[in-house]
């Protein structure tokens, strides 16, 4: 008997009752985070908007009196504080000038301080589960790896289950790093529900040997690069669908409606970090993951010429490769020396992420090539 084809059916099994039980960890884990935005209060940058309301007030109960100006200090969600000054010149029609001093919260949202005990108690319990979830779904990824005493990620399905994996572990790897993004919760677990959702109704492939040319140390150094991409672009594309939303929010308060698009409330578009803040972290996640894509094209040019003789063939895949890799590199450059920002470069993000989703679905399903290991059919 050959060993190397030899799949332990029961790990097989067992891995798959861990990826399903991580998908229902996660559907309860976006419930939670969803409890939370649905029903907590305001988040920081909301409440500062009140609290300038309220300052605005007083200065101008007190103007008569002569005062020309006051000052209120705010506590931000980190204990920092921001010192705002409103001066008045008195008269009728008097002119009112605010200015803020101080350093801001690092990103507001969800769970900053003082939202409702309630809805900060389900963010908590919502990262918990989400925490369990990913435990589960390592634990899925590894036996299926170990069913075949293998990279598990030779075949679309594998490879959607640790894309999904990736989402989550970028995620909690921000939150162990104290980088306020609990409102990356509903992306994250929406995204790895229906990626996974995806994978075992659709992708599913039972656990088998490789194809000869898959025998690679270069499959756990290329592919492993190219899933933990993925997830970080990910990332970056969920806070850049939310930065065009809140930047036409603040647009429409800025003109006085208290609306936001697709007829969200206004209370949820409030919860995000402001539009900008959204802008520079998508720019800074892309920016971090870039050079980990090069290294991943560059990886795959040197395991083809290895398998097969030559570094590139313009093979589907290697093209889109490329394709995905320029689109990534104008918008940085872009960004960089034509000083785009806002919805001009956010386009661009979303352009190129929306390549790489192409490299992996469409070329896989419906293209062939020498890369065709979709497994599926």
């Amino acid at each position: 008997m050959n060993l190397a084809s030899v799949v332990d059916l029961q790990l097989a099994g067992m891995s798959n009752k861990l990826i399903y039980s991580a998908m229902a960890v996660y559907v309860l884990a976006m419930f939670a985070h969803l409890f939370e935005w649905t029903f907590g209060s305001r988040g920081t940058v909301a409440r500062r908007s009140i609290e300038q309301t309220s300052l605005a007030e007083t200065v101008a109960a007190h103007a008569t009196k002569g005062i020309r100006q006051a000052k209120v200090t705010v506590a931000s969600g980190d204990g920092r504080t921001t010192t705002l000054t409103r001066t008045v010149v008195a008269g009728e029609g008097a002119t009112v000038v605010t200015s803020a001093r101080g350093a801001e919260p690092q990103v507001d949202g969800p769970g900053a301080a003082g939202s409702s005990p309630k809805a900060d108690l389900a963010g908590r319990i919502a990262i918990s589960l989400t925490t369990l979830g990913a435990l589960l779904h390592v634990g899925g990824v590894t036996a299926r790896g170990l069913s075949a005493m293998r990279w598990p990620w030779g075949n679309m399905y594998e490879f959607s289950c640790a894309f999904a994996l990736a989402m989550v572990l970028v995620y909690l790897g921000l939150l162990a790093a104290k980088v306020r993004v609990r409102w990356l919760g509903v992306p994250v677990t929406v995204g790895a529900v229906l990626t996974l959702g995806l994978a075992v109704t659709v992708l599913y492939t039972g656990a088998e040997q490789l194809v000869p040319a898959l025998h690679s140390y270069w499959l756990g150094i290329h592919v492993t690069a190219a899933t933990a991409c993925v997830g970080a672009f990910y990332t970056a594309f969920a806070a850049t669908l939310m930065y065009l939303g809140k930047d036409v929010y603040e647009k429409q308060r800025a003109l006085g409606r208290d609306t936001g698009p697709l007829r969200i409330p206004a209370s949820v578009w409030e919860r995000l970090p402001a539009a900008a803040t959204l802008d520079r972290f998508s720019y800074r996640v892309n920016a971090i993951v870039f050079p980990l894509y090069t290294f991943t094209v560059i990886a795959g040019a040197i395991w083809a010429e290895a398998a097969w003789g030559k570094y590139w063939e313009w093979d589907p895949k290697e093209t889109w490769s490329f394709v995905t890799w320029v689109a990534y590199a104008a918008y940085l450059h872009a960004r960089a020396t034509a000083g785009w920002r806002g919805r001009k470069a956010a386009y661009v993000a979303l352009v190129a992420f929306a390549c790489m989703l192409f490299n992996y679905y469409g070329i896989n399903i419906f293209v062939t090539g020498k890369h065709s290991y979709a497994g599926i059919g």
